[in-house]
Order: C-alpha cells, then structure tokens, then sequence
C-alpha cells in the first residue's frame, strides 16, 4: 500500500526557516502603527492646541477626527493625555491677556504729596526745601549794603535781620517792644531770616511742598537802576537762572514749585525792551523764571508768575501777646477824624487823584491832613504818620507812584479802615491776606467821580451807619496779624504773620498743580492777561467772565508788551518813593 504523500504546513516551513520571522514582522508592523498614532497624538496637543493664531474650529475638527480613530486605542502613557507645559513665543507673539496693563505714571513729586497724609508728622505736606545758594546772591549784598540805594544808605536797615534800628516810643504812640525803623524794600532780608526760622525745613528736596530760593532780588536790581547798562542789571538774573537749571530740584517740574522774593514792584522786574533807557531788569520775563513764582510787593495784575505780599510796616511782634495788646489798644482809641490823608501831590501826573483828595481834606471839618514833600516833613516820622493814623476812623489809600502804597498797611496796623480808588492798590493785589468781599474791611470810591468833581468824600464816609463802621474797624483790626511781619529772631505762638500766610498759599498753590498734574486736570483754557480775575475766584472755580472792574485794568497791545506805559512811568518814578518815604 503506497503511503500518501503529506503536503508541508506553515508551522513546517516556520520550523525550516528559522522558527519566528512572520511573529517579528507582525510586531514591528503593530510597533510602528503605534508609535505613529503617539506622533499624531502629541502633534495635536504640543503644537496645535497651543497656537493662538490656529483656527480654532479646523483644530476642534482634527483633534475630534484623531480621537475616533484611536478610541480603542489603550493609550498607556498618561503624559500624553495631560496639557502640555506652555511654549514660550516670542514677544510680539504672545496673548494679549497675557500683556500686564501699563503702569500709572510715577511723578518724581508724589512723595511729597504722600506726606500730607502721614497724620502723625505736624509737618506733612509742609515741608520747604531751601537752596544754598553762592554768597553772591545774598548775604554779599548785605556786606554792600552802601550801594543797595543811590539815595538811601541801606546798612542801618538791615540791623537786626533786616528790621532796622528800634523806633523811640518817646511820644507813647507805638509798644514798648517790637517797633522798628523798617524799610519799605526790606521784605528779601526779613522774608528770607523769617524761613531760616521756619519749622519744617527739610534737607531732603523729594518730600518738600515747594522750594525756596533765597535770592535777594528786590536789592539786586536796586543797585543797578540808576547809571547802569542792561547788561550789569540782567547779569545776577541771568546768573541765577543758569545755576538753577543746573540743580536735580529744578529738574523735578521745571521750577515751577520755585518760589523767591523781590522786596519791590514787580514793573522793576519786567523791563519791556532791551533799550538802555528802559527801566529796570528782564528777570521775570526770563523764559526758566517766569516759571517760577515770585513775591513783590506789587504784582502785575495782567501777569501769572508775580504775587503779592504786604509792604513791611514798623511793628514786628516777637509773641502773640505782643499782638493782642496792641490789637486791644487800637480797639479802645478815641478817634476824633472821620477821616485822614498823608500825601503828597502829583501835578505832573494829570490822571492822579491826589490834588484833588488834598483839596477835599482841606475844605472838611472832619478831615485831617499830613501833607508830604521831598524835604524834611512829618510825613518821614513814623510816630506822627502812626499818631495820625489812629486818630482817624477812615484813611484815604490812593495810587501811590504805581498802584499801591505802603501807607495802606500802616492804617490798617492802627486800626484806621482804608478807602481805596483804585481796585489794583489792594482788591486784586493781597487776595492771600485780605478778604476778597473787600466791603468787610475798606471801602471803595472809584477815581473817576473824585477826579470828575462829583463825589464828595466826606458825605460817602458820613453816610455809613455806626455800627457798620465799628464792624468794618474789628475787621481791620483782627487782619492785623495777616499783614505784618513778625520778629525774624523768634515765632509766634498760634498767629500767622504775612510770611506764614505767603508761604502757606505757596505751599497750596504748587500742591494743587501737582495735583492737576498727575490728573491731567491742569487748565488748558487761563488767559495770563486776566491774571487779576482768577486772584478774585472762589475756592474751585476756574472760569472767568466779564468784570465791573475791566475798565479799571483794559490795556493797550503795544509789541506784546506786559504792562502798559502808565506802570512802566510809575516804575521809573519810583526814585520818589526811595527818596519820600510816605509820599
């Protein structure tokens, strides 16, 4: 029996061939299948689901489509499945909710404003930096004090730190303390002893409310007035600018938180051309300065850089109770005038009053009258200009040489109410010391009807009621402490002198820019030449509008001039206020 033949199987041929090879290739086919759904896997979540700019519904679209296809897939590595670490674009390239928001701009001058709110320092948002400056501009001055006047030897006035010699109370018009022979143009020296004492002095320029510049600028250019070229009167301005500019502080706002103190009218500080016979210096129309602010004793009413400040009077307290004995005495006086006048005429001036107001006083039973002149007369004795003063109920305050006159604090530190002409001799100019309701302490007859003939002075005065008078003296006589300078060598207790008011509205006026500043609030619309009508502006106002006194200070455009000739005449007449002390 033949046998069958048996035909070789697979697992015969696998035996012959080696045993494996199909098992191998198998494995290596389900080994690549796998490792090349990882790649895709990884692919989606490395790459797309983290590219902002991909369309998201395409992205949605794939990653739905791998995962159908690999659902019975065992996926074993669990870091595939978590969201992969973020990839670091480049900049340009980044979310843009992943940009922090800009910072708030820091300004160089908000610590000194955070210092206002630290409760527990007295001197929060008080503080005054003072620069050292050279000797050349101050205390050099002084070692020169011969040549501060051409018609008046300075030096005796600047004893006792810018007070002048003790005044004699042989006649018992004045304290037996406190009065001085005081010069009308001393307010640099006394202003600039009276910060030395002041409290909250700092050294450290970043937490100061404002800073102090101790140039005696009122007596550098009282040198060079007269016999000089523009040149030597501008050369200590210029000087002074370009040392300033050259400081970190000034560098912080530009100086505009700089203030200083020319103890004069500011029309001898704004000289309008570069003539040589033009009067006076350039330093406030010096671009750096006009940034900052400048105490006078006369400002500009059209002008936004110059303030104010009160004339220096003879009394000088050294404590508040200095003070209140004096204002208990001018409340107690008997005052037989009803009104007075100490002056001199002006017959080369046709606009002024003066002849007139002398002329009415004449003829009145009920005026007295000192009059003045270039020579010896009582107009230069202090006792007598004060002897008359508190002798009176009213004193007449017209125009002096320019707008204002020293004589209208003298009356008022003897409790005498002032009568003003013109609104430019005080109204618009010690808005920081004097009431702005002008009718509390004064009272206001306008030039016009005086230099007209149609206004009599007595009857106006005469027509006020009794108790109005005596509310407009208590007025007046509790102003006092506002306008008068105290002993730079002590301090009053609880008062506030003229310098303390000064620097106090200093302090407020560079707190409230700063302040505009940070909130971009700073306003766009001011108009310089009505400078005069923002001074009269109730605490937060800003807009201005048509005036009862815009006659009083209409000016003509000549070249861009900042004065009109009238203030530039009076600035050059005012070798007669060197010369004629009350006049």
């Amino acid at each position: 029996m033949r046998r069958r033949t048996v035909l070789p199987s697979h697992h015969d041929d696998a035996e012959k061939g080696g045993g494996k090879a199909p098992q191998s290739r198998l494995c290596f086919l389900a080994t690549l299948c796998v490792m090349f759904w990882v790649l895709i896997f990884y692919f989606h979540f490395s790459v797309l689901a983290t590219d902002p700019d991909g369309p998201p519904v395409a992205v949605a679209t794939e990653a739905r489509i791998a995962r159908d296809e690999l659902h019975s897939f065992p996926v074993s590595n669990p870091a595939l499945t978590s969201e992969p670490p973020p990839v670091n674009l480049p900049k340009e390239e980044e979310p843009s909710a992943l940009v922090a928001p800009p910072k708030e701009t820091e300004y160089p001058f908000q610590r000194a404003l955070r210092t206002a709110e630290n409760e527990s320092d007295p001197c929060g948002g008080r503080y005054i930096y003072v620069h050292e400056l050279p000797p050349r501009f101050n205390e050099d001055m002084l070692r020169e004090c011969q040549r501060l006047s051409l018609w008046t030897n300075m030096c005796k006035f600047m004893s006792n730190d810018g007070l002048g010699p003790p005044l004699d109370n042989e006649e018992g018009v004045f304290s037996n303390t406190g009065w001085h022979a005081t010069n009308q143009f001393a307010v640099d020296v006394i202003f600039g002893n009276r910060m030395k004492q002041y409290e909250c002095l700092t050294n450290d320029s970043s937490i100061a409310a404002a800073v102090f510049v101790p140039f005696y600028a009122g007596f550098d250019v009282a040198r060079y007035l007269w016999g000089y070229n523009i040149s030597m009167r501008d050369a200590a301005s210029h000087d002074l600018v370009d040392w300033l500019r050259k400081r970190p502080e000034w560098n912080v706002m530009g100086g505009r938180d700089h203030f200083l103190v020319g103890g004069r009218i500011a029309w001898d500080f704004r000289r309008l051309t570069d003539e040589e016979s033009d009067w006076g210096n350039k330093l406030l129309f010096m671009p750096a300065a006009k940034n900052m602010s400048m105490l006078v004793v006369e400002s500009s009413p059209w002008s936004a850089n110059d303030f104010a400040v009160p004339y220096p009077t003879y009394f000088h307290p050294a404590k508040d109770a200095d003070v209140f004995l004096w204002q208990d005495r001018m409340t107690s006086l008997e005052r037989p005038w009803l009104f007075s006048f100490a002056g001199a005429p002006r017959p080369g001036d046709p606009m002024s009053i003066r002849g007139k107001l002398i002329d009415q006083c004449r003829t009145s039973n009920y005026c007295k009258l000192l009059e003045c002149d270039l020579g010896e007369s009582k107009c230069h004795s202090p006792s007598a200009i004060m002897k008359m003063f508190q002798s009176s109920l009213f004193c007449l305050q017209p125009q002096g040489d320019s707008f204002t006159r020293r004589s209208a604090f003298d009356s008022m530190l003897a409790g005498c109410i002032p009568v003003f002409f013109h609104p430019g001799s005080a109204y618009v100019q010690y808005t920081w010391h004097l009431p702005k309701n002008y009718t509390r302490y004064s009272v206001f007859i306008p030039e016009a009807g005086i230099r007209n003939g149609n206004v009599s002075i007595e009857e106006i005065l005469r027509s006020i009621q009794p108790d109005v008078v005596k509310q407009m003296r208590e007025e007046v006589i509790n102003l006092i402490p506002r306008v008068i300078y105290a002993d730079p060598r002590s301090k009053l207790e609880t008062l506030k002198d003229a310098f303390d008011v000064s620097v106090g509205a200093i302090i407020k006026k560079v707190t409230q820019m700063r302040r505009d500043i940070i909130s971009n609030s700073e306003d766009k619309d001011f108009i310089e030449e009505n400078s005069w009508k923002y001074a009269l502006l109730e605490e937060g106002q800003r807009t201005i509008g048509p005036h009862e006194w815009d006659p009083f200070f209409s000016k003509p455009k000549e070249k861009g001039a900042d004065s009109n000739d009238s203030s530039a005449e009076a600035a050059k007449n005012s070798w007669k206020i060197e010369r004629g002390g009350q006049s």
